[in-house]
C-alpha cells in the first residue's frame, strides 16, 4: 500500500502578522513557516505507523508551493518520509492545490491519501474532499482513528453530537484530526537523514483558479475587562442583556 502525504506550510502560530500592498498582500517578512500542525502531528504520523506496523510500504510526501517550501517539507523527511514531491505553483486557491494534488497522485497510483483536517492559516479544510473527488475516490473526513486491514479502512470519525465508524475499501482519501496519531519529534538520525532522501520537483498543472483572496483585515481588538461585584448580580445581568447581549 501506497500512502500519499499532503504538507502545507503555514505562519508559525506565534508569528506576528501584518499585510501590505493595501491589506490584499499577507507579508511574509520576518514570519516563521512550520509544517501545518494536522498535516504533520496527524496525517503523517499514522501513515508512517502505518508503515511501521506492516499495511504501508512507502509513505510519500507532496506540497503545492515554490522554492521557499523545500526546508519545511525536508522536517517531513526527517520525521520518515521516505521521498518528498514539491509541485512547483504558487496558489491560495483550495482548488488549484487541489486539482495540482490530483493530477500528480493520479500518475502514481497511490492507495491512500492522508491529509490534514485544515491548515490552520486559511481554516477552509477542502482540499482534502476536493482531492477524492478529482481522484474519483471515497473521502472520510475528520477522522480521530485509522486502522487497515487488507484492502479495508476503518475509520471513526467525529459527527454533532457523537462519533460514527465507518469502513471502507481502497483507494481512499482521509482527513485526520487530533486523535489518530501522537505527535513525533525529528530525532538527530531522521534529520541527518533527511538531507539525502529525494524530494523532486514537478511543474504544476495548468489549473485555473476558482477563487482569490481580495483583502485581508485584523480582528477587533478585544475590549477591556469589567469586574462586578459577586453582590451586584442585578449590574451584571443587566450588562450581560445591553452590552454582551447574550441573555
Amino acid at each position: 500500500m501506497k500512502i500519499l502525504v499532503c504538507i502545507s506550510q503555514v505562519p508559525d502560530t506565534t508569528a506576528k502578522i501584518a499585510f501590505s500592498d493595501n491589506n490584499t498582500t499577507f507579508n511574509t517578512q520576518g514570519v516563521t513557516f512550520i509544517i501545518n500542525p494536522y498535516d504533520e502531528w496527524y496525517a503523517l504520523v499514522r501513515a508512517l505507523e502505518l508503515k511501521e506496523s506492516g499495511p504501508a510500504t512507502a509513505v510519500h510526501l507532496v506540497t503545492v508551493g515554490k522554492a521557499d517550501a523545500e526546508p519545511v517539507i525536508r522536517k517531513a523527511l526527517a520525521l520518515g518520509g521516505d521521498e518528498a514531491i514539491r509541485i512547483d505553483a504558487d496558489s491560495n486557491d483550495p482548488y488549484s492545490i487541489a486539482a495540482n494534488i490530483a493530477d500528480y497522485a493520479k500518475a502514481h497510483n497511490y492507495d491512500l491519501v492522508l491529509c490534514g483536517k485544515e491548515s490552520i492559516d486559511y481554516n477552509n479544510g477542502s482540499v482534502g474532499a476536493m482531492v477524492a473527488e478529482l481522484l474519483d475516490m471515497n473521502f472520510l473526513g475528520f477522522a480521530s482513528k485509522i486502522d487497515v486491514a487488507g484492502t479495508t479502512v476503518t475509520v471513526k470519525r467525529e459527527i454533532d453530537g457523537g462519533e460514527e465508524t465507518d469502513a471502507c475499501e481502497l483507494p481512499l482519501v482521509i482527513s485526520c484530526q487530533k486523535g489518530v496519531a501522537e505527535a513525533r519529534i525529528p530525532n538527530m538520525r531522521g534529520i541527518m537523514a533527511a538531507r539525502t532522501k529525494p524530494l523532486t520537483v514537478v511543474a504544476g498543472a495548468a489549473v485555473a483558479a476558482v477563487s482569490s483572496i481580495t483583502g485581508y483585515e485584523m480582528p477587533p481588538a478585544k475590549s477591556g475587562v469589567k469586574m462586578i461585584s459577586a453582590d451586584n448580580m442585578d449590574e451584571l445581568v443587566k450588562l450581560l442583556h445591553s452590552e454582551a447581549k447574550v441573555i
